[in-house]
């Protein structure tokens, strides 16, 4: 008999480390994870981790015939930067192996005459305003407006959207009989900050890169100018709202895809922030004209309402208990220690 578990993928990434250690508190089901690197030491006893790659169908394959997957959380991507060096990859990653975990989680679904559920976690990056004068004028943005993303993983992530809600609703609509479709559950997400993972090539990253420079003491160059503003979210608030989603009854959802978020700070905001924390902090602004565009053509803030509305979303960290009691504190232990 096929052992029933959570199949997380990118389980060795900013989010899925997080997520492991939540999940395997929490202790409902057996966990599978699957990562192209190993877990770190202190998360190897959470899992059954397999290394290697979602474009392999041997290895998806060999996997489904020796668990029966209730869940998934998909995590695994290749992030905004390196995307613009290497499109045709990140298509490969984000997108294909994207579709083939959809088509096994239908077949699954089909076989168990149940849906399985997939969580997606989505990006800010999804949204494309042409310019600063538009962000200025649009501060909060819903999940269906400005979804003309300027980016790779921008556009990974919008159609992976919209392949999960075809095959929650339409997939093989012209059989005979339809079968069990997919219960596809999005999270679109603002820019994240860990405390506990260095970051790795998110566009969003600067917000990270400057806590972590000051807490080593090493200077850091910011590549947004001063007024650069997003939203941002810190990592116990993001595991929450992605199990906060599972959860939920799939009749109280009106949508696919959520937006969630926090609180919206520039980027001199930021600075102010550490500086207060670090006063010898070596911070200056020397933006990078490319990837300042980027974040620029993101919104400075979300509208989250529905996620409030339909599964009584609401974040713990607001910014002030974000930097008090998480970031800053956690940040400086980790490099202390070191």
């Amino acid at each position: 008999m096929r052992k029933r578990v959570i199949f997380i993928t990118g389980a060795s990434g900013e989010v899925g480390q997080a997520l492991l250690k939540e999940l395997a508190r929490q202790g409902e089901r057996q966990l599978l994870t699957l990562d192209l690197h190993p877990l770190p030491a202190e998360l190897q006893s959470l899992s059954t981790h397999v290394e290697g790659d979602l474009l392999n169908l041997r290895l998806l394959a060999r996997l489904v015939s020796e668990y029966e997957i209730d869940v998934i959380y998909h995590l695994a991507a290749l992030l905004s930067t390196r995307a613009e060096i290497q499109p045709e990859e990140a298509h490969q990653v984000n997108v294909e192996a994207t579709l083939q975990l959809l088509k096994l989680a239908a077949e699954e679904s089909q076989w168990r005459n149940r849906p399985v559920q997939f969580i997606f976690p989505s990006s800010i990056a999804a949204y494309g305003l042409p310019d600063r004068e538009t962000k200025t004028h649009f501060q909060r943005v819903r999940e269906f407006e400005w979804n003309q993303p300027r980016t790779m993983y921008g556009c990974n992530k919008l159609y992976c959207e919209h392949l999960g809600a075809y095959f929650s609703r339409y997939y093989r609509q012209l059989a005979a009989e339809q079968p069990p479709t997919i219960d596809f559950r999005c999270v679109r997400f603002p820019g994240l900050i860990s405390a506990y993972t260095v970051p790795s090539g998110g566009t969003s990253d600067y917000a990270s890169e400057m806590i972590h420079a000051a807490a080593r003491g090493i200077p850091y160059a910011c590549f947004v100018r001063e007024e650069a503003r997003i939203p941002f979210m810190v990592m116990p608030d993001a595991v929450r709202a992605l199990l906060m989603l599972a959860h939920v009854p799939r009749e109280r959802l009106t949508r696919h895809v959520y937006n969630v978020t926090s609180f919206t700070l520039s980027a001199a905001q930021i600075r102010d922030r550490v500086l207060a924390a670090f006063p010898d902090a070596q911070i200056t602004f020397q933006p990078d004209h490319k990837r300042e565009a980027i974040v620029d053509s993101w919104p400075a803030d979300i509208d989250d309402s529905a996620a409030r509305l339909d599964w009584d979303w609401a974040p713990e960290y607001d910014v002030e208990r974000a930097f008090n009691e998480y970031l800053i504190p956690t940040i400086r232990k980790r490099y202390r220690s070191g």
